[in-house]
């Protein structure tokens, strides 16, 4: 990855502009609170090389979601122009923002895309949050505000119609699938997943995935499988073709809680997951369940994110409290232990999230503290 030095200018941005040669580069931006939650459009423009959404975490109700594009300015004495970060868009969010997501589709549909087009809201661009609702939002250009602000509107609050109870249970994470646009997978501390259908706002199905709170889930590549980890210590597999049963592929050997998962979306014979307070990061092949197939140390502090690379099968960035985020090798895996990253940024503080651009797989985001930093690998 780049060295801390701040980097120039990349592709994209005003096309009468020079770019300078590609090179490795780190652009920050500073938000006025912790920075916890954070996403990448799919949506490429021809105005901003990046769309991105981060949340706020400041414990009260009062919570923020930004919306940063960039933008090139051609510095004093510069060869080449600057790739400045500022924030388009504004939204008001109740609590902190367990996760957010854009829609697969980037807020169009392409030639052939699969699944109704859920995205498309009158060519705006959807994202959805999770806290104590599931909500979904649109963006699109502020024609009256120009100098490429956005504006926002809230499309839909989901509520699950849990009778059981008077109260909302707050949900920990969720899941958007990429092969039908039209169905979102969100997880609560219910011990519950709920599949619901963002087109026609309603509830498809739910289960009861685990025994104790449901941390995270992820889809696999199609439309039927997705997994779940929670703070009974296991990994379940759900297939929505059959929701009677679930297979656990794995435990933890004390039942320590697991609290995130990622799908390996290039070889979805493999996940991720990682152990709340961990500093190592687990790689499971679910077609030998019960057995990791290899464990990924490196940090000196607790892992607090993982993601694979969009565009290869076999590598792996881990985040951690030790301000590092490291990039792994995992081709070898089946043959030897994994014991060295291949490589490593060193962030100013403890990493809380770590997200790699689906489209645009050159560029990992990654926040601590105030700060949101996107980085050339």
């Amino acid at each position: 990855m780049a060295s801390p030095s701040r980097g120039r200018g990349g592709a994209g941005g005003d096309p009468g502009v020079e770019s300078p040669p590609q090179r490795k580069e780190i652009y920050t931006y500073d938000a006025p609170w912790t920075v916890f939650s954070l996403a990448w459009s799919n949506r490429i423009e021809q105005s901003s090389q990046f769309r991105l959404a981060i949340g706020s975490y400041i414990e009260q109700y009062n919570n923020t979601v930004q919306i940063l594009k960039t933008r090139y300015q051609l510095q004093p004495n510069s060869e080449y122009p600057t790739m400045q970060i500022y924030s388009a868009c504004e939204i008001e969010h109740p609590y902190p923002c367990t996760k957010i997501l854009w829609s697969p589709e980037g807020g169009h549909k392409g030639p052939g895309a699969p699944g109704p087009s859920a995205g498309n809201f009158g060519g705006r661009d959807l994202l959805a949050t999770t806290g104590d609702y599931l909500r979904l939002w649109s963006v699109a250009d502020d024609e009256t505000a120009g100098n490429g602000a956005l504006s926002h509107k809230r499309e839909a609050l989901l509520i699950n119609n849990n009778r059981n109870s008077e109260y909302c249970s707050p949900l920990t994470s969720f899941d958007w699938n990429e092969y039908d646009p039209s169905m979102i997978v969100t997880s609560s501390i219910d011990t519950t997943c709920t599949v619901w259908d963002v087109r026609r706002q309603v509830v498809k199905t739910q289960v009861i995935a685990h025994d104790k709170e449901v941390f995270d889930l992820a889809f696999s590549r199609g439309t039927d499988v997705f997994a779940s980890v929670g703070a009974d210590g296991s990994v379940r597999l759900f297939d929505l073709r059959s929701l009677e049963h679930s297979t656990i592929i794995f435990e933890t050997p004390k039942l320590e809680p697991l609290l995130r998962l990622e799908w390996n979306k290039q070889d979805p014979n493999y996940l991720a997951t990682f152990k709340v307070d961990s500093q190592s990061t687990i790689v499971l092949d679910i077609r030998v369940p019960c057995q990791p197939v290899t464990v990924l140390g490196g940090h000196a502090g607790c892992v607090n994110a993982v993601a694979w690379a969009p565009h290869s099968s076999c590598h792996v960035c881990t985040a951690a409290d030790d301000g590092h985020a490291l990039i792994w090798d995992l081709s070898q895996m089946s043959k030897r232990p994994v014991e060295d990253p291949i490589l490593a940024y060193n962030a100013e503080g403890e990493v809380n999230n770590l997200v790699w651009s689906a489209s645009q797989p050159d560029w990992v985001s990654i926040a601590f503290a105030d700060k949101l930093q996107i980085l050339r690998v």
